[in-house]
């Protein structure tokens, strides 16, 4: 196989790369052969991670053992970011233990030096079969479906939401929140479809994002929701004060499925873009 660059189009359309995620249902592990692959760029990162997300979505499953071979593979110094933040999140949401195998001296060297900052262990081997060997003496965490306990009630979120009818705002406050799993994402954007539904029109998100905390355990279900909110209930959406790592990860996330990050300082400029947003649709 020659060596590949990953299209950075939105993943429904490089099926192509779906043969690179095979999921070994009877060992619970799920493959991803990045074998000859060369990643050169955040956005084509972040695509193969959306697809993989998407995929392990579709499996209904959510934590599977998770066999790396990097193979012959590239990635470039201007993807190496996204390839570890995005992979981060990832393991945190669905890897019941991580195995890496074939790597180059190159790629092992970074492995290795991620491990060292981000407290992960590499797991790092010469070959797949010895990696698949590993991976099969580690217990499965699958002994029951995982139930989070809610952090939050509906009088938590109620007096965070306010409709301004003038400008068609929905203004959204996460100041000082905490989503530490899915579970709190999921009852958050059910209130949050709720009340637009309750309306019956759609409306300008602006979102206060102050000292709010998303926790990576949270992060793939806090983007798949508010991506079904966005389509669904969203004229444009605008954020304000989303601190250094909330913003890193929007714009990732933002470099591969097409949307404009609209991220500013504070709520008078984030007011400001929202009036521009207006003037753009007239």
């Amino acid at each position: 196989m020659g060596t590949a660059s990953l299209d950075a189009r939105f993943p429904a359309e490089i099926p192509e790369y779906d043969s690179r995620i095979r999921f070994h249902v009877d060992l619970q592990v799920m493959e991803v052969d990045l074998s000859d692959l060369h990643l050169a760029s955040s956005a084509q990162v972040n695509a193969l991670y959306d697809l993989i997300e998407q995929r392990i979505v579709a499996t209904g499953e959510e934590y599977w053992f998770f066999l790396i071979n990097y193979s012959g593979n590239r990635i470039d110094p201007e993807a190496w970011f996204a390839f570890s933040r995005r992979g981060k999140m990832l393991n945190v949401s669905h890897s019941m233990g991580t195995v890496r195998c074939d790597a180059s001296e190159e790629t092992r060297r970074q492995i290795e030096r991620d491990a060292g900052t981000e407290n992960f262990d590499a797991n790092l081997f010469s070959d797949r079969d010895n990696a698949l060997e590993w991976l099969k003496s580690l217990p499965s965490r699958r002994r029951g479906k995982v139930v989070h306990r809610p952090s939050y009630t509906l009088a938590d979120f109620e007096p965070r939401v306010v409709f301004l009818d003038e400008g068609e705002i929905m203004d959204i406050d996460l100041s000082g929140l905490r989503l530490r799993h899915s579970r709190d994402v999921d009852d958050l954007i059910d209130y949050l479809e709720r009340r637009i539904e309750e309306t019956g029109r759609r409306w300008y998100f602006l979102i206060n994002y102050s000292d709010c905390r998303i926790e990576p355990a949270a992060w793939i279900q806090w983007a798949r929701r508010g991506k079904e909110l966005n389509l669904g209930g969203s004229l444009g959406t605008v954020r304000y004060e989303t601190g250094e790592q909330v913003d890193a990860d929007i714009r990732l996330r933002a470099e591969s499925q097409g949307f404009r990050p609209n991220i500013c300082g504070n709520r008078t400029e984030a007011l400001s873009r929202i009036g521009e947003l207006r003037a753009e649709t007239r």
